[in-house]
């Protein structure tokens, strides 16, 4: 049945669940496959902040500048017109409320790639990678077009010109897999990826994300979802944790992909919804 919801919406489909802090039954389909996380990979960004937070070494409520250096993605600080100046809480709300790509690369030279690494590791995540920021994902777009202009190709992109970017290939790019990712999830959730406060924080965060037409579109607004959203030409995914109003939890990582470069694909976006769905769905009947 989940293939077909994949096929039917014109994409590759890859799927993991499992019910949080249960050692039970798990749903798969490709759940070991290499995906391309796109903005999936600021979860273990805001697991470093927040660790870096309870830690003491960073003060939330310290002001930092957005400046021109990382006006890019268009949402968020990245779409002003001027420099930005906020708190780093601010700035780590909306690095995943709404995927805000200049947050995200502030956050992220803040903590630094050994803090994120360390996240990676203290979760056993052996096939995730992260390979810097957003402004890297940039930069290799404009070496591998001989561009300085990565966004305009990205919003007019080819399938001929994208299926041969580092960025949509997981074997050369910041990449994991579904199952790596719902461990994650399981990790934060039950406060083994970093400290009590540190997880609490993160999951407040992701409690927060303003998109609605992916993973939670699959579930009745009884059920609380708090996820983050990954998209870039080609990719489309959402990975998060949706509560039962019983109390159980599951973590749910639905990864798509297609050669349709539509800025606005309907089915495709659904289809996440419908495919975690179904992989909840499976798990509660069997458990």
């Amino acid at each position: 049945m989940i293939a077909e919801a994949f096929s039917d919406a014109g994409v590759e489909g890859f799927v993991h669940a499992r019910e949080i802090g249960v050692d039970g039954p798990e749903f798969s389909h490709g759940a070991d496959e290499k995906v391309v996380l796109a903005s999936v990979f600021k979860i273990p960004v805001a697991v470093a902040y927040a660790a870096e937070v309870a830690a003491g070494q960073l003060d939330e409520t310290e002001r930092t500048r957005v400046t021109s250096r990382y006006r890019i993605g268009g949402i968020g600080t990245a779409g002003c017109a001027d420099d930005v100046e906020m708190s780093w809480r601010d700035l780590a709300s909306f690095m995943m409320t709404m995927s805000d790509n200049a947050a995200t690369d502030v956050v992220f030279h803040r903590v630094g790639q050994a803090a994120v690494d360390a996240v990676l590791v203290k979760a056993g995540l052996e096939r995730t990678r992260i390979i810097g920021c957003c402004e890297d994902l940039f930069a290799s777009v404009a070496a591998e077009l001989a561009t300085g202009d990565p966004e305009a190709v990205l919003e007019n992109p080819t399938w001929d010109v994208v299926q041969k970017l580092s960025i949509v290939d997981p074997e050369r790019t910041t990449s994991s897999t579904p199952r790596e990712i719902t461990t994650l999830l399981d990790a934060i959730w039950t406060d083994r990826a970093a400290a009590p406060e540190a997880c609490a924080s993160v999951r407040s965060i992701m409690a927060r994300q303003v998109w609605p037409h992916r993973l939670s579109s699959g579930f009745p607004a009884d059920v609380q979802v708090a996820a983050k959203t990954g998209t870039l030409p080609s990719v489309r995914n959402e990975a998060g944790v949706v509560t039962y109003p019983d109390g159980r939890s599951y973590a749910v990582a639905v990864f798509t992909r297609s050669q349709s470069l539509a800025l606005r694909d309907p089915a495709a976006d659904a289809v996440i919804g419908r495919a975690g769905r179904l992989a909840v769905d499976h798990l509660r009947r069997t458990s």
